[in-house]
């Protein structure tokens, strides 16, 4: 009995490239809504952790009455007798005074994923509590002073992410999909939108983060707005 065999035919060359660029074509509209929808979980993180920096900071005022600033180190360290370094005039320490003052313990609530940051180990001994890179937000001050809860409370108290870790006041639109985060004084957190100039618009006419006046959540001559940046890592 005679048995018929029909051959297998495989795909050709033709077909297989077919398919291939349907894959990459696929592929290719899916990525950036990949890449946003990751951009948009981190950006989430940020807000949490700028939450939970308000939350210290505001205990910190009660007790200090002021946030961080060089004579609130000096009292810290008097009060507490931390071994943390927390004379300086990088955003890192001054957010060491929270933990010198034990506001928190937690290296992890001063993360965010911008350029040259890195996740925090939570080792806060006396020389690894925030080091280099271990924070990704910067904070404001009164020229060298620290702000207190006085006066408007809109102002903006910690901000992410910088331009180039500039003191300027610009903003990096890639870490968080052109997005802004804004602790305030009022311990609110905003998403603010990033400008294609890399500023933002806080409220009033002259809307700039750093730009004092009439009609600024500033004021006309009470506040001289200043930024001090993290201790980044290096490239």
């Amino acid at each position: 009995m005679k048995t018929n065999h029909t051959a297998r035919r495989g795909f050709t060359l033709v077909e297989l490239l077919v398919v291939i660029v349907i894959i990459a074509a696929l592929a290719g509209l899916t990525a950036p809504m990949v890449i946003r929808q990751g951009k948009k979980a981190d950006q989430t993180e940020a807000v949490s952790n700028a939450r939970q920096i308000g939350l210290a900071m505001f205990e910190f005022e009660n007790e200090y009455g002021s946030y961080p600033d060089p004579t609130t180190a000096v009292s810290v360290k008097d009060a507490t007798g931390s071994p943390l370094n927390i004379a300086g005039t990088n955003s890192n320490d001054y957010f060491r005074q929270l933990m010198a003052g034990n506001f928190t313990q937690s290296e992890k609530i001063f993360y965010a994923k911008i350029a040259n940051a890195k996740k925090p180990d939570d080792n806060i001994a006396a020389v690894e509590a925030l080091k280099q890179g271990e924070v990704g937000f910067a904070y404001l001050l009164n020229g060298v002073n620290g702000f207190n809860a006085a006066g408007n409370p809109s102002r903006p108290l910690v901000v992410t992410p910088l331009f180039n870790n500039a003191t300027t006041g610009t903003f990096d639109p890639d870490p968080f999909d052109s997005k802004a985060i804004i602790l305030r004084m009022d311990n609110s957190v905003t998403s603010i939108n990033v400008k294609l100039d890399k500023t933002i618009n806080l409220g009033g006419t002259n809307s700039g983060l750093l730009t004092n006046g009439p009609d600024t959540v500033w004021g006309a001559t009470t506040a001289t707005p200043t930024l001090a940046v993290p201790n980044m890592k290096s490239n």
